[in-house]
């Protein structure tokens, strides 16, 4: 079989997620997950998938992620693993859909519009 993997994507951040049976072991960008997420709560979302269905030992996860920041690329994460454990396991799409982690949030950053500072920030308007 080869090997598949799983896309989950946020924001502009896209993360690619390959799992194999294992140990536990979480890479991103070929780093532990601690060390690739400096903050506790993208480091959490990271790994919530696997929390919540009581699978955090039994495959080691390989990421590779790219664009978008960290909180983007956390979140993509999060649903590329969510993808996964669906895939692997039929058991688990209702926990996984009832927390809503199969839902893509597709909410962008809209564009910066010309004769505009921003995307809905106006110059001061200035009558005489």
């Amino acid at each position: 079989m080869a090997q598949q993997h799983f896309i989950g994507r946020r924001k502009t951040a896209t993360a690619r997620v390959y799992f194999k049976p294992g140990t536990g072991e979480f890479l991103v960008n070929n780093k532990p997950v601690d060390d690739y997420f400096t903050l506790d709560f993208n480091r959490a979302a990271a790994v919530f998938p696997l929390a919540l269905t009581e699978m955090k030992g039994k495959y080691d996860v390989k990421v590779t992620v790219a664009g978008g920041g960290q909180s983007g690329q956390a979140e993509a994460i999060q649903m590329g693993v969510a993808r996964g454990l669906d895939a692997l396991n039929d058991d688990l799409h209702s926990v996984l859909k009832s927390n809503g982690l199969l839902t893509r949030d597709d909410r962008m950053v809209e564009r910066k519009k010309y004769g505009q500072p921003k995307a809905r920030k106006r110059f001061q308007f200035s009558k005489r």
